[in-house]
């Protein structure tokens, strides 16, 4: 008994002799790990901007910044260099950029990434010197659109985080760019290839939906935020449990979605300019619709009609309320009438009952497209109406 005692207590002395060598030797090497670290760290700094001397972290928490932003800092100089993740051919496509103060790329390089070809490589010294009204000259490299795509993509994001963390709050990514730079973020697994849904289910909370091309899952809009879904519809983005809660729910309702189509001859006094419809298991409705606008009733010697419909398909519920709405195809004047296809006229009528349809703007300068898309729109209304209580053959 005595020897195990005093087995422990030797065993006890040992341990307690090696934490104190240990804590004394992680007090000696600790500051020179440290600052190894930070001398590495400043060195890859220093590459793309060797002027920069010393550089300071920014919180960029703090401001709303370009979603490929990871890190920034601030040189001692003036200035600011950026770690950007963005994905080119694949994901994991990470650069560094400085920029200096009179807005110009002083230099970027590529740290990692699994690009086949190479080109990230020595693309960054082409945009070198490059500022936001130029850098756009520097065409991407034909048989590497994807990575050298993504390189200028990534660096106009620093060019722009530099005007913010400068004071400024100007974008200068065009609404496209900023929308394919969020889903991206949002699915990196999705190889910037998504399609926007159209919805056919009410889905509470939630904006907009989108799907990525290669199957590997959707990103839910709630307001400003981007959450990722993987293809079975569980959340991987960082959100708040209610936040991620409503995303699974929108795309299990999607995932969840049956239709029927319907046999337009079983129904009496459906408008001749519907094409199709269908009903879904929750007793919704799909309508492809034709529109009569200037193509088909306009016309002159300077300004020949096309001869083609607007087609546009709307979803809505049986009490009539429009779930969602887009224009298919038409053949309006270009830069005219053709606005019927963007999505902030459209867009318009979600949410709309035959009661509010018409409160909507009008396309300047496009009377006649405007009152055909309403009328086809109005039709819809009525197609519901006669699907839910009208009479059957």
């Amino acid at each position: 008994m005595k020897k195990s005692i005093k087995n422990v207590l030797v065993l006890v002395s040992i341990c307690a002799v090696v934490s104190v060598l240990m804590a004394i030797t992680n007090a000696i090497t600790a500051p020179i790990i440290a600052k190894n670290e930070s001398a590495n760290a400043n060195k890859a700094l220093l590459e793309v901007m060797p002027d920069g001397k010393t550089f300071d972290k920014v919180d960029i928490s703090m401001y709303t910044l370009p979603a490929t932003v990871s890190e920034a800092y601030r040189a001692e100089t003036g200035g600011y260099v950026f770690k950007l993740t963005t994905t080119g051919y694949s994901s994991g496509f990470v650069i560094m950029c400085g920029v200096n103060t009179d807005g110009t790329v002083s230099g970027a390089v590529c740290l990692a990434s699994t690009e086949t070809l190479g080109y990230e490589k020595t693309f960054g010294d082409l945009l070198t010197g490059k500022n936001a009204e130029n850098i756009d000259t520097v065409d991407t490299v034909s048989g590497a659109t994807k990575t050298t795509g993504a390189y200028r993509s990534a660096v106009k994001d620093a060019l722009n985080a530099a005007l913010i963390l400068g004071g400024g709050s100007v974008d200068i990514r065009t609404e496209e760019e900023i929308l394919a730079d969020n889903l991206s973020s949002a699915l990196p697994a999705a190889e910037g290839k998504f399609e926007k849904l159209f919805i056919v289910e009410e889905l509470d909370g939630v904006d907009a939906v989108y799907k990525a091309i290669n199957q590997t899952g959707f990103v839910c809009v709630i307001g400003e935020q981007f959450i990722g879904l993987d293809e079975s519809g569980a959340v991987i983005s960082e959100v708040s449990e209610e936040t991620g809660e409503t995303a699974e729910a929108a795309i299990a309702k999607i995932l969840a979605t049956e239709t029927t189509e319907l046999t337009l001859s079983d129904y009496e006094g459906l408008p001749s300019q519907l094409v199709s419809a269908e009903r879904t298991a929750t007793g919704n409705y799909i309508i492809l619709i034709k529109g009569a606008g200037y193509g088909i009733i306009g016309g002159d010697d300077y300004h020949p009609a096309s001869g083609e419909y607007i087609y546009i398909r709307v979803s809505l519920t049986k009490d009539g309320k429009i779930i969602d709405c887009l224009t298919v195809s038409e053949e309006e004047t270009d830069g005219v009438g053709s606005a019927c296809a963007d999505e902030s006229f459209y867009g318009q009528f979600v949410g709309k009952t035959e009661e509010t349809y018409e409160d909507i703007d009008a396309i300047s300068g496009a009377t006649l497209t405007t009152d055909g898309y309403k009328k086809a729109i109005l039709r819809a209304f009525t197609c519901v109406k006669i699907f839910e209580g009208g009479v059957e053959n």
